[in-house]
């Protein structure tokens, strides 16, 4: 038995029949071109269309900070200096250091750490099936040698873990189980089998790590837990890390009947979630797990409590005002809820009631916009999507949110007024 073999025991068997298969597939995926990006100033002092006037500092800011953070982790990976890329790791980890949009760092240092084996795997299934000579197992082959010399390095457990799972979502993707052939889904059970394994080793409430606690958290997706045990690892994350957002809106959707949960226990445990953190967030934890979980599944917004709903915006933005969270709570009730019909009438009620909260976040706490939300929320913040061009893709946010900026205040623009954001609020001003 060779060193791979033995490294990636849950793998061997999979990895054996995979070889014998392939020889029989022929890659029928399609490299697609990146298309070019129109030039688009870094500094935007002011939108006006239509007698609405709105500071967008800077569109795409976050995501330029993210990907310098993340390309600083895929660097490091590359000159194989583990031991200053997990050293930073774990220091972000440790300080809870976050982009101004809330992302932790150490995510995005682990992130970038593994796109280039996560990104030769994504390629060579980009048709569903990988050619025949791709080399599925050498990267992570590589990573998990390094594991095995460094075995209590929690940050480069973490890396090689979600290296693994990314390349077990990389086989599957997203469909319904149904939809998944039988080789992919062998593939994701290995791969998760084996991350599962890694993490086994490490406890993320013992060490104060809320890196560990999401990648365990991560892992959740590739097996059958009790709703019980989806809500103990998300506990864990959230008392770790509790002005995160992340982990309650991952929360809601690990408890959606598709995955490990029922609509009876994503209402208990956003409840539970409120309750435990009602001194960080109000109300605000059941909007926060509820958050995804309702624009996912018809049902489970339909039996939603709308006024605990509610209430919980208006706590999220008396908690934490700062205008990221604004626009991303603006841009969830007037794209994400209030774009779309599902044509069940109990479950529309209750988006266009989400919907109307709408006004008073823009009334109340608007000063300044962030395209980015914007384009996220009409796409339903899906995760999946991949991004060519940010400053083309802010665009299309920026038009979304003025568009809807000039209904909300269509009456004081009939009767001829400007609106001009100030960091105050909207100001309504002769033309």
């Amino acid at each position: 038995m060779d060193f791979a073999e033995r490294i990636l025991a849950p793998l061997a068997t999979f990895k054996e029949r995979f070889s014998a298969q392939r020889m029989n597939m022929a890659h029928d995926g399609v490299l697609q071109s990146t298309p070019l990006c129109p030039d688009m100033p870094r500094q935007v002092a002011a939108a006006l269309k239509d007698g609405v006037s709105i500071s967008c500092p800077d569109p795409t800011a976050e995501e330029r900070l993210r990907d310098m953070h993340q390309a600083h982790g895929q660097k490091l990976a590359r000159i194989e200096d583990w031991e200053r890329l997990t050293k930073e790791i774990f220091e972000a980890d440790a300080q809870r250091l976050k982009t101004p949009g809330g992302m932790p760092i150490a995510e995005l240092l682990a992130f970038g750490a593994r796109a280039d084996v996560v990104a030769a795997a994504e390629h060579a299934l980009i048709g569903g099936r990988p050619d025949r000579d791709a080399p599925m197992m050498a990267g992570i082959e590589a990573m998990e040698s390094i594991l095995a010399e460094n075995p209590d390095n929690p940050a480069l457990a973490c890396i090689v873990a979600l290296t693994h799972i990314d390349l077990g979502w990389a086989w599957r993707g997203t469909g319904w189980d149904i939809e998944v052939p039988s080789t992919n889904r062998e593939a994701f059970a290995a791969h998760f089998d084996r991350a599962t394994n890694i993490m086994a080793e490490f406890d993320a409430a013992a060490l104060e790590s809320p890196l560990l606690a999401s990648t365990q958290c991560a892992l959740l997706a590739g097996r059958s837990s009790t709703p019980r045990q989806v809500a103990r690892q998300f506990e864990t994350w959230i008392d770790l890390d509790p002005k995160n957002p992340r982990s309650y809106r991952a929360f809601g959707v690990q408890l959606l009947p598709r995955w490990n949960g029922s609509l009876q226990q994503l209402e208990l445990q956003a409840r539970r979630a409120a309750g435990r953190t009602h001194d960080v967030w109000g109300a605000g934890a059941y909007t926060w797990v509820m958050f995804d979980a309702i624009s996912h599944d018809p049902d489970a917004c339909a039996q939603i409590d709308l006024e605990f709903f509610l209430d919980g915006l208006h706590d999220i933005l008396h908690n934490s005002s700062d205008q990221h969270t604004v626009n991303l709570l603006l841009a969830y009730c007037a794209n994400t809820m209030g774009a779309t019909q599902t044509g069940d009438d109990e479950t529309d009620y209750v988006r266009m009631q989400i919907a109307t909260a709408a006004d008073w976040i823009v009334r109340d706490y608007l000063s300044e916009l962030h395209p980015l939300l914007w384009a996220h929320a009409a796409r339903g913040f899906d995760n999946a999507l991949r991004i060519r061009c940010p400053e083309r893709f802010a665009a299309s946010g920026h038009a979304d949110a003025l568009h809807f900026l000039t209904e909300v205040f269509r009456r004081e623009l009939t009767a001829g007024k400007q609106i001009i954001f100030t960091k105050d609020g909207p100001e309504a001003h002769a033309a």
